[in-house]
């Protein structure tokens, strides 16, 4: 382009040359290609001037992309920051997008749910291996026991409990300990009337001591068994006074508090805690790997139909759709207000990291093919107004 734009140069020249001294209709092309080549070269030299010097003349204010390089990016970089990562031009933007509808949609297909978790699950598994036992000990050690040891756990401990009665949460387990404990006495008749013989006088008749023993039993198993078919038994009932009461205590009680309190340290001096919670760590973590591993196991199924469910979920609540999009926009918004500057100074950092040379370079290539039409545009109107001037001199 830049040897079409000189050879039109050069065409003016030469018809210039041509017709110079002519009259007539001549006199109307000489003077249109002279007044072409002054349109050639002056937008020749605007051209040039903004990347390097005109015949390697330093005249002030050529050379533009050389000289203000850095001027360039850092007006470039305010010129995006004001019109570009503003926040209300990227709420709009994100709230276009419509970014959670078209996620959920593609996530309601269970093959593009399948496809998420496979490409997340090894992710998870390499974090999860990271976790090692010096790790682990370090975190029980460390980190749990201290802030346990701080922590004033009976007030805790008092609220949960006191939410499982209020609840009835614990019924479960005092159901299934009544149903145990009947079952042991319906089959291990023989060792408890053994324990109750051996507590029978000496000097009674061994029928006597029979008898007592095999009633004493029956009494027994009856009332284990009344325990456990009856939800109102009165022992059921103790339990949950009891339970309840102590609940009121851990939290108001300064001497239940200060019991519960010394057995926490007594457990937490004892060596087998630190031992206990990274044995348990390593247990949890290889459950976990090992579930996750299993490209038919029952977690990645499950992770694999929550999140189809949830795009169906997406895509049929419009309430909770316009929510997500919401907070999208703000997430969008609040990591633009907070990052914003540091992204956009990436666009003035690598243009100051150019060198003046091959900056000027790279945007003469990436633009110069439009520049050329203006020296060619240049040429033509220059001509065209040399044909209006000329005939307004003749009018003249």
């Amino acid at each position: 382009m830049r040897m079409v734009a000189t050879g039109l140069l050069v065409l003016m020249a030469v018809i210039y040359l041509l017709t110079h001294g002519r009259v007539g209709g001549w006199a109307f092309v000489n003077a249109g290609a002279e007044a072409g080549m002054v349109g050639a070269i002056a937008d020749w030299f605007a051209v040039t001037a903004l990347f390097r010097h005109p015949l390697g003349l330093p005249i002030p204010h050529t050379a533009l992309v050389r000289r203000r390089k850095d001027d360039l990016g850092a007006s470039l970089e305010q010129f995006v920051s004001e019109n570009f990562l503003t926040p209300q031009v990227m709420r709009e933007k994100v709230l276009d997008a419509e970014v959670v509808r078209r996620l959920g949609e593609w996530v309601s297909h269970p093959e593009n749910a399948e496809r998420v978790v496979s490409e997340v699950v090894p992710f998870l598994v390499r974090a999860v291996e990271r976790v090692d036992e010096a790790e682990l000990r370090t975190l029980v050690e460390d980190v749990i026991i201290p802030r346990v040891r701080r922590e004033d756990l009976s007030p805790l401990a008092g609220h949960l409990l006191e939410r499982v009665v209020e609840d009835g949460s614990h019924h479960g387990l005092v159901d299934l300990v009544a149903r145990e404990l009947h079952a042991w006495l319906a089959l291990h008749q023989d060792e408890v009337e053994a324990i109750v013989r051996s507590r029978a006088p000496s000097w009674a008749p061994t029928w006597v001591n029979d008898q007592v023993t095999r009633r004493v039993y029956q009494e027994v198993l009856r009332w284990g068994r009344d325990i456990k078919d009856d939800p109102q038994h009165n022992v059921r009932a103790a339990l949950d006074s009891y339970l309840a009461d102590l609940a009121t205590d851990l939290q108001r009680d300064r001497m239940t508090m200060a019991r519960f309190e010394s057995l926490k340290e007594r457990l937490l001096d004892h060596p087998q805690v630190s031992a206990t919670g990274v044995r348990l760590g390593e247990t949890l973590r290889a459950t976990v790997l090992e579930a996750l591993t299993d490209p038919t196991g029952h977690v990645r199924t499950r992770m694999a139909a929550e999140l189809c469910g949830l795009g169906t979920r997406v895509l049929a609540d419009d309430a909770m759709r316009s929510r997500l999009e919401a907070w999208t926009a703000d997430l969008v918004v609040g990591l633009v207000e907070r990052y914003g500057p540091e992204i956009t100074s990436v666009i003035s950092s690598t243009i100051h990291r150019w060198d003046a040379q091959e900056a000027s370079d790279k945007i003469e290539l990436h633009v110069g093919r439009d520049l050329q039409f203006i020296r060619l545009n240049g040429t033509i109107v220059g001509a065209l107004v040399g044909l209006v001037i000329h005939s307004v001199s003749l009018l003249l």
